[in-house]
């Protein structure tokens, strides 16, 4: 598999904390360059996350398939030797699980902030232009 940016660390995003972000293939595109290796990891059918990274443009170096994410985080730390394994999740169950796989962990909020990402909620929309007509059809 081919690997990333020159950084010692494999970076794992919980799908949830993947869809929290504004621009979700410029952050794996950054994370790349201070990451080794960088994937998703769920709980929800793998065509759920493989038509969420498709309609993102995003390519991920690994990701849990039919496995839960217990097992896929399992699985990455022994396929991809780096120093550090972190994970960004969404959930208190999402930092219970990276402690008992020995993954450091970080929320979205947390990861986006240290990064410079953007979240969903905190891009603001274009205003548009009512037409506060009565004759409105």
């Amino acid at each position: 598999m081919e690997s990333g940016g020159d950084g010692e660390m494999t970076l794992a995003f919980e799908l949830a904390a993947l869809q929290e972000l504004a621009s979700p293939s410029a952050v794996f595109d950054g994370a790349r360059r201070w990451s080794k290796y960088v994937g998703v990891v769920s709980d929800k059918p793998t065509y759920v996350v493989t038509n969420f990274t498709r309609k993102e443009r995003i390519r991920q170096d690994f990701f849990s398939g039919p496995r839960g994410k217990a097992e896929s985080l399992e699985s990455v730390r022994e396929q991809f030797d780096t120093d550090r394994h972190v994970f960004v999740g969404a959930t208190d169950e999402d930092r219970k699980l990276a402690e008992e796989v020995d993954w450091e962990y970080l929320t979205v909020e947390d990861a986006a902030e240290a990064a410079g990402w953007d979240l969903a909620d905190e891009v603001e929309e274009p205003e548009t232009e009512t037409d506060d007509r009565d004759d409105w059809p």
